[in-house]
């Protein structure tokens, strides 16, 4: 990990030092840190409106854009995606700097504005805001694999919610003992399902309690290139033989990724 991420980590844990402020869910060399700032800002009404901000900062930050997950009990999940796009806005303004703490303060000086603007809806009835786009230009596919799911019909409908709700499309895929979750979407789309995957209690304990994902793997991310297939929407499929799960691969135009990343996981 950069000196220049440890010290800015170092900072906002001792700047959000209050009960439950800061909350750091992981930190590698590899995957860089996940954590979460519980704050509030003024809403509407001149009310605190409770926020839970998650941050992912990649090996990359700050030269590349953090990813962010935006929720409050307060707000609509529309609201919340309004406020993720804006904040995404001004982290680019602040690109190539620490901004974590400045793209807080913006929030809370900013929600009430930003709640007060009117929302566009998009095709697939999702409020999206005018000037929402991918971070990183064009259609990017990010390949996960999951180690169990032992609350296993919840867990699939919350990673159909999250699929739905960010407009990203894929499979999730079951054969045997081996999950997989395929994604096609707008990068940092894919950034925040990330997020709500490693912070979310999704599944069960071995005891029965509600637990977060901590043994998921990134396998894979790339733009998605001509040869590829589109997904129109995400669906649940199940495969008997490891056959039929390489078909799935190649009729994506996907083979390549099968190969280098889905055989070694069988051998």
């Amino acid at each position: 990990m950069a000196e220049e991420m440890r010290q800015e980590l170092l900072a906002l844990a001792a700047i959000f030092c209050g009960p439950h402020e800061w909350e750091m869910l992981s930190c590698s060399e590899t995957d860089g840190a996940v954590f979460r700032i519980h704050t509030t800002a003024e809403g509407l009404a001149g009310e605190d409106v409770p926020l839970e901000l998650a941050f992912h900062l990649p090996a990359g930050y700050p030269s590349c854009l953090p990813g962010i997950s935006v929720n409050s009990e307060r707000l609509t999940r529309a609201q919340c995606v309004t406020v993720k796009e804006k904040l995404l806005g001004e982290a680019r303004r602040l690109l190539s700097e620490p901004m974590v703490h400045e793209l807080v303060l913006w929030t809370q000086q900013n929600l009430g504005h930003i709640l007060s603007q009117p929302e566009t809806e998009s095709s697939n009835g999702t409020c999206t805001p005018p000037e929402s786009s991918a971070v990183d230009g064009g259609l990017w596919m990010t390949l996960l694999r999951l180690d169990h799911m032992r609350a296993r019909t919840k867990y699939v409908k919350v990673v159909e919610k999250w699929a739905s709700e960010l407009r990203l499309t894929g499979r999730l895929m079951f054969m045997g003992k081996m999950i997989l979750i395929l994604l096609q979407g707008d990068r940092s789309n894919i950034k925040e399902y990330l997020i709500l995957q490693k912070t979310s209690k999704v599944d069960v304990d071995s005891s029965g309690k509600k637990c977060k994902e901590k043994m998921i793997s990134v396998l894979s991310e790339t733009k998605v290139q001509t040869e590829h297939k589109r997904f129109l929407a995400f669906e649940v499929k199940e495969y008997s033989t490891l056959e039929e799960l390489q078909k799935e691969f190649e009729t994506a135009g996907l083979q390549e990724l099968f190969s280098e990343c889905v055989l070694g996981l069988v051998k």
